[in-house]
């Protein structure tokens, strides 16, 4: 490679990662902990405790759904149902309500239920440590814009991440690979240690950073499958005004129908008319397989809210399954405790990355670099933060 390319490639490298860096830091340092929110909100009583036995969302014995609706609504007067909520593995239940079924995200109220006994369970204002660190991790409570700064960042990131990458190989020819240089000075060690570590996480990060993108554009993504995909569902009623709550029909009946369609699957969440997952006349049901695969891809069942009758299942598009598979693979959420230890100590390489990176580039202007000694090409092949 030419030196002016690898010069070319070190500036795309050393400005994107200097732009991103803080934030990754923040994202990195949040990040950890969520890893484990399971246990964290176990340790700290922020778990939701359940009376009943582990049972799946059709069992028989567990209160009609249409019941459940009844419920949340006598605890919300004046209010209608926006979303409905399965744990297919316990009787919990979630519904929640709005004034209007438009409602903004911060006029909505969750209500959690057993759906075993009919009885409310948790506190549905109560906010736990890890909620708080997944709204600082997912938007610095900024909302959207906030989301979208930060999948910003997120590109960046992996392009500091493929020019990273692009200067590995000219600054590692003439060394072995994780040759550490303990007896030279403290800066050249810690470039040692960047480069080491960033090699040997590089496809963890790539996984992560392109993970988090997909999460940080979730909303304009699911915009587009709403205009594009669920309005093609829609058929006779494309075009018709929205249904009242007050002609809303039986939920039991519009699961069935549902269920029907797609057998073999468990419920996740149902939205109701007027919703962001929704049409403003249909029920939208939306199913995930049992295998740990399938159990993070959607399938919508559009159900028509007044009459309970299948208007149409179709599968989600390529972007929708993306983001689908995004989030649990972003905080290694699909493989047990295993993978949460491999995720935090490549989480923590990463931090190990962006600090020293940080720490380089500080102490680049107090370092003026003498000549390379005859035949000595092992640091004067590239400027002194190429790698990744």
């Amino acid at each position: 490679m030419k030196r002016e390319t690898i010069r070319v490639w070190f500036l795309v490298h050393k400005w994107t990662s200097l732009i991103c860096t803080l934030f990754l830091l923040m994202l990195c340092l949040t990040g950890l902990p969520l890893i484990f929110h399971d246990e964290i909100d176990l340790a700290t009583g922020d778990h939701i405790p359940l009376s009943g036995p582990a049972s799946s969302s059709d069992d028989p014995a567990l209160l009609p759904l249409d019941t459940m609706v009844e419920k949340a609504l006598a605890l919300r007067p004046g209010e209608v149902p926006l979303f409905m909520g399965f744990a297919n593995d316990s009787p919990l239940l979630t519904v929640t309500t709005g004034p209007t079924p438009d409602a903004a995200e911060r006029d909505m109220t969750l209500l959690l239920f057993d759906r075993a006994t009919g009885a409310t369970i948790g506190d549905p204002d109560r906010k736990g440590i890890t909620d708080f660190l997944l709204q600082l991790h997912t938007d610095m409570f900024l909302g959207l814009p906030g989301m979208l700064f930060l999948g910003t960042m997120g590109l960046l990131f992996v392009l500091s991440l493929i020019s990273g990458t692009i200067l590995y190989a000219p600054f590692m020819r003439k060394l072995d690979f994780g040759t550490l240089r303990l007896g030279r000075s403290r800066r050249l060690i810690w470039l040692d240690w960047h480069n080491l570590l960033g090699i040997v996480a590089l496809a963890w990060m790539c996984v992560v950073g392109i993970t988090g993108i997909l999460n940080a554009f979730a909303t304009p993504i699911a915009d587009n499958w709403r205009t594009t995909a669920l309005a093609d569902m829609t058929g006779a009623h494309r075009g018709e005004g929205a249904l009242p709550p007050e002609r809303y029909g039986s939920l039991d009946r519009a699961m069935a129908s549902a269920r029907k369609a797609l057998p073999g699957s468990n419920p996740q969440f149902i939205g109701f008319p007027g919703g962001s997952f929704s049409t403003d006349r249909h029920y939208a049901v939306f199913f995930q397989g049992k295998s740990a695969l399938t159990k993070e891809l959607l399938t919508p069942a559009l159900i028509d809210a007044e009459t309970g009758a299948l208007v149409d299942v179709r599968p989600m598009p390529v972007s929708m399954k993306a983001l689908q598979l995004s989030r649990p693979l972003h905080f290694g959420d699909y493989g047990g405790l295993p993978l949460k230890l491999l995720w935090a100590t490549l989480d923590i390489f990463l931090i190990i990355v962006l600090g020293s990176g940080v720490y380089l580039w500080l102490g680049h202007g107090k370092r003026r670099s003498p000549p390379a000694a005859a035949g000595d090409t092992r640091t004067a092949v590239v400027p002194a933060e190429p790698a990744p």
